[in-house]
């Protein structure tokens, strides 16, 4: 029994650790630790600490901000500041996995501490997450405030369907989403927005010729044709969220004739445009009138080569993706079961 006891401590010094060599690392540190699954941690003060800290920098929309390290401690400063800063209604935002990740933390902590403060702010970001969405299903980068190219329904980097995998958890009680998190009513909800969500993607999936190809990084929440973002994020079709897209279609337990003809149609549309190389590689982006792939600068002119774009472009963004590559022998298998 002492041998157990010594092991658990080992395994929790050992997070601890880690978490204290992170700080200094910056961003993809705190995502790691935001996201971390390991029970032990969460029995932890130091979990505590962090899950309060996202109390603080919890929005009164319910929602977070991004791009703010949420898991260093804070001085008394710091945190009066944090604490000002609450009743902000223009930067919470599901984009670079902010409040997603912050959700899946505290449903986490709650599960170790039955401390109800963490479930009311889980509950809190649910009901935010329930409010941005348009009536077309979709959801936007930013909300309740937003501007610019921040009121597109967003694919890009995932944002949209970060939402989509957290819904379905919930729908499936899977841990730590379970009854003790989410009440029957809230999860009914959540099954509603699902639901919505799920006809957003077929309709914004972008057809040629009749037949379903794949998406844009974002699309415009009224029309839902492919939309441009930054200036360098042109109306196109792109590989990596298309991806994402698609392997989450595929995991849906009973798909409709819906559902199977839009993951047919990516999977032949991925298969056409794979680019000759020595891995199976594709670009970021193709252009919607040739489908050929292209490269663009901050002037918001597309060019052939990656060569023709500035340094700082070129190697400040991700232009090429290998992320369909692993859809195929999945696909093969959800073929075989799911075409009749």
């Amino acid at each position: 029994m002492a041998t157990n006891k010594q092991t658990e401590l080992n395994k929790i010094v050992t997070s601890l650790l880690v978490i204290l060599l992170a700080w200094p690392m910056g961003g993809r540190a705190q995502r790691d630790i935001l996201r971390t699954r390991d029970s032990l941690f969460f029995k932890t003060d130091e979990a505590r600490r962090i899950g309060d800290q996202l109390l603080l920098f919890q929005r009164v929309t319910g929602g977070w901000p991004k791009n703010i390290n949420m898991v260093k401690p804070l001085t008394d400063e710091e945190a009066e500041a944090v604490q000002v800063s609450k009743s902000r209604q223009d930067d919470s935002t599901i984009d670079n996995h902010a409040t997603i990740m912050q959700m899946a933390f505290l449903a986490r902590l709650f599960q170790q501490t039955r401390d109800e403060r963490y479930k009311a702010a889980f509950c809190q970001a649910v009901e935010y997450l329930l409010s941005g969405q348009y009536d077309n299903g979709g959801w936007p980068q930013f909300w309740p405030q937003n501007k610019g190219y921040q009121v597109h329904i967003t694919y890009n980097d995932d944002a949209m369907m970060n939402v989509m995998k957290l819904l379905r958890d919930v729908l499936q009680q899977a841990s730590p989403y379970d009854t003790t998190l989410v009440d029957e009513a809230l999860r009914q909800r959540c099954e509603q927005a699902f639901n919505k969500g799920i006809e957003c993607i077929l309709r914004t999936q972008i057809v040629v010729d009749g037949e379903p190809t794949v998406w844009c990084q974002q699309h415009d929440h009224e029309t839902l044709q492919p939309a441009k973002a930054r200036a360098y994020e042109l109306p196109s079709f792109v590989s990596h969220e298309s991806a994402t897209i698609v392997a989450f279609l595929m995991q849906l337990p009973a798909p409709d004739e819906r559902i199977v003809r839009a993951v047919n149609g990516a999977m032949k549309w991925f298969a056409a445009h794979r680019l000759e190389a020595d891995h199976p590689l594709w670009a970021r982006f193709y252009d919607l009138q040739e489908g050929l792939p292209f490269f663009c600068d901050r002037d918001g002119q597309p060019r052939r080569s990656l060569q023709d774009i500035s340094y700082e472009r070129r190697n400040g963004y991700s232009w090429y993706s290998n992320s369909p590559a692993a859809l195929f022998e999945p696909y093969e298998k959800w073929k075989a079961k799911n075409l009749r």
